[in-house]
């Protein structure tokens, strides 16, 4: 199996479509709408298939809308390890008003998990031995204990693969309480995080620092949205500002700068070229609409104009 392995508690199906104007009351014509596989971790491994890798997607599904999202990853190419679950796999809309350019975003609630359906996930995690990196990404549907990415990072830490977490909350602090290879906070996750209400710019890396050398993580990398990202090791830090873009959508913006993240890291990059990557694709993302995911095309060409920069 691949190297590299994505879990999602949560998956989902991501319906998105464009109206003319969005008017209370009124039949609305919808554009045809896009449907594909979505969810913190499906959307890492689908990017990272994008960009040419091969990442090993592990989720519960369930239900009809379950064996037409199972039908969306085989369509993506996308490997799957499936754990079948007695409810449904829920589905999110994203709308466009044309007349605005405004996104609206509406998610459903994520579908219960039994404990023998999360605990099935976790065994699928850790029976696969020779994952050189586990991510876990997304949020966590009812049922599942908030702190199972702990336990995820102890699997990681008896597989000696290196461990990616990319949530918020309570279950981001347990993470964290745990340990883990990186966190990908954004600004209020890392907040959080420290217990403060909101960070001064000045603060980012300090309190990034004071994190790592409590065991927390070994790597942070810190989205900061338009601003590109701040990567802070125990040795060094540095910010990556992503070029001038035209942005149409940010869904999937995170877990494409992830995928790049993790995709540059399973070729031996290091991990500024990662983080200057992932901010590549993170920022190809937010150019294209609804849920597309980056182009390798336009992750490669914002890359080079990332390390000219530098």
């Amino acid at each position: 199996m691949a190297s590299i392995i994505t879990i999602t508690f949560s998956p989902c199906i991501d319906k998105s479509t464009s109206i003319p104007e969005l008017i209370p009351e009124k039949k609305i014509r919808c554009a045809v709408p896009k449907l594909e596989p979505g969810g913190g971790g499906i959307n890492v491994a689908r990017a990272i298939q994008k960009l040419g890798g091969s990442a090993v997607a592990i989720f519960p599904s369930g239900g009809y809308t379950g064996k037409f999202f199972n039908h969306l990853m085989e369509k993506d190419n996308v490997p799957s390890v499936i754990i079948e679950t007695g409810n449904e796999t829920r589905e999110n809309i994203i709308v466009l008003d044309d007349s605005t350019n405004n996104q609206y975003r509406f998610g459903m609630p994520g579908t219960r998990l039994t404990e023998t359906e999360w605990q099935q996930c976790l065994q699928a995690v850790e029976a696969i031995k020779n994952a050189e990196f586990i991510i876990a990404s997304g949020s966590l549907p009812p049922g599942v204990p908030l702190n199972i990415y702990a336990q995820l990072a102890k699997i990681a830490k008896n597989n000696h693969a290196k461990f990616i977490v990319d949530t918020s909350g309570e279950a981001l602090q347990h993470a964290a309480d745990e340990g883990v290879f990186m966190l990908k906070p954004n600004l209020g996750e890392l907040s959080s995080l420290a217990g403060k209400t909101e960070l001064q710019p000045d603060d980012i890396k300090d309190i990034a620092r004071g994190m790592i050398a409590a065991g927390k993580c070994e790597v942070m990398a810190i989205s900061m949205g338009a601003a590109g990202a701040m990567l802070v090791t125990r040795d060094m830090h540095a910010i990556i500002k992503p070029p001038p873009a035209e942005r149409k959508s940010t869904v999937g913006a995170g877990d494409s700068m992830v995928g790049g993240i993790v995709f540059y890291l399973s070729q031996g990059k290091s991990l500024l070229e990662a983080v200057q990557y992932g901010v590549a694709c993170g920022t190809a993302a937010t150019m294209n609409t609804g849920t597309e995911l980056c182009k390798k095309e336009d992750a490669d060409r914002l890359y080079a104009l990332i390390r000219e920069g530098n």
